[in-house]
């Protein structure tokens, strides 16, 4: 609906996990087999079977979540020419996988250029008021515990799906959840698509609250197509987590002082 620029709310502090987790995240897609084809959108089939056993192995598979099993045949990461032509070699796993660890490593992998700056662009954007309030630390253990949640919460609800989730949605999704929480009267300077795109200023509860409205929407499949590619359910349940972890925070947070109104007339006279 919108695009997110900046906000007016000063921090105190500098968030070094912001930092560090938007670093780790660009470095890990940099490291991710088809990096280079997915701006382009043309991977080799040898790019993406390396693509396929990566995943396999390292991103999120509700199946595995919910069943804690492995499957008894993954991509190897080979190429190979079967029955119905060329394709990539499967085998039984040579490797053991955590379930549960997958999450961990899922959240710092994307689909995309897109996928990724556009989670950055938020994180970057409401993360550091949110690390501000919180501490380095628990800001640390909030984004996890935000991803974790959102995660399973998807992956319960789709326990039959063997297509990997991956994606730091989850995880900033909370962080949006409790920037709305703490702080619902900052003012975000946004983009909003009409024409052209219109620069406006709107309270964080607009902009938060549009946001996750859209995403429920969205999760119960209503008003977009082909709604199966984006775990929409996992940003409804990051961001829940997020509004309910940050509940207890919000007594005593300092709220952003008010932007100046633009003064007219005789109000814009310089007085001595």
């Amino acid at each position: 609906m919108v695009i997110p620029v900046h906000d007016l709310n000063p921090a105190r502090r500098t968030p070094w996990v912001l930092y560090a987790l938007v670093v780790a995240n660009v470095v890990v897609f940099l490291l991710t087999p088809g990096t280079a084809g997915s701006l382009t959108g043309n991977v080799p089939l040898a790019e993406l079977c390396r693509l396929e056993a990566f995943l396999d192995r390292f991103a999120a598979v509700p199946q595995e979540l919910v069943h804690h099993r492995m499957p008894r045949l993954v991509p190897t990461g080979e190429t190979g020419v079967g029955p119905e032509g060329p394709g990539c070699v499967v085998r039984p796993p040579e490797y053991a996988k955590s379930p549960e660890l997958s999450v961990l490593s899922a959240m710092f992998l994307h689909g995309g250029w897109l996928h990724l700056l556009g989670n950055m662009l938020f994180l970057w954007i409401f993360g550091n008021n949110v690390e501000d309030r919180t501490g380095h630390w628990r800001f640390a253990l909030f984004y996890l515990v935000c991803g974790y949640v959102a995660a399973y919460a998807y992956s319960l609800t789709n326990a039959a799906s063997a297509a990997p989730l991956i994606g730091a949605s989850g995880a900033v999704a909370g962080v949006l959840g409790a920037y709305l929480v703490l702080y619902p009267r900052a003012r975000v300077w946004v983009l909003v698509p009409f024409l052209v795109f219109l620069p406006l200023r709107l309270p964080a509860w607009v902009v938060l609250g549009s946001w996750f409205a859209l995403q429920a929407v969205y999760s119960s499949g209503a008003g977009v197509a082909g709604a199966g590619t984006v775990a929409y359910l996992a940003h409804v349940a990051g961001f829940v987590a997020g509004v309910l972890l940050a509940l207890p925070l919000r007594p005593g947070t300092v709220q952003p002082p008010e932007p100046p109104r633009a003064a007219f007339g005789r109000q814009a006279r310089r007085t001595w």
